[in-house]
């Protein structure tokens, strides 16, 4: 096609005949362009951000309290109950030792029987003080 075609102009003898053509802008105008810096307005505010955040660790730190509370009765339930069997597991000690007592101070009488001036029972220490043996049972064959 030619430009005479085109621009319905017919018999144009030169490109300088064409009448100008040329982009603009609509009427009106363009549409401003958005060159600053918008931040959206959505979600909660720092100030409701916070106040949530300081609920929930205040709720938490009611709850830890709480466990402590438990937790501290149940241990002061346990020591009561060893305290209350405390009695009866040392008589059962006591009466063990005097039993396990009496063994060696046989055995002793039996291996030292032969060497003079020993007594049976006598501690070899000059303290003065009577210490109860640190081991558990006293057993001669033991050792």
């Amino acid at each position: 096609m030619t430009e005479a075609v085109i621009r319905n102009k017919p018999g144009m003898a030169s490109v300088k005949d064409m009448p100008i053509l040329q982009d603009g802008p609509p009427p009106g105008g363009f549409a401003p362009v958005r060159y600053a810096r918008r931040i959206p307005n959505k979600g909660p505010s720092a100030m409701a951000i916070f106040l949530a955040a300081f609920g929930a660790f205040s709720y938490g730190m009611y709850q830890v309290g709480q466990g402590n509370k438990i937790r501290r009765a149940l241990k002061e339930e346990k020591y009561a109950a060893r305290r209350a069997i405390l009695p009866v597991l040392q008589a059962e000690e006591d009466e063990r030792f005097v039993k396990e007592w009496k063994k060696y101070l046989e055995y002793e009488a039996e291996v030292m029987k032969d060497v003079p001036g020993w007594k049976v029972g006598e501690s070899v220490y000059n303290s003065g003080r009577w210490m109860p043996p640190a081991t558990g049972e006293l057993r001669p064959e033991v050792w």
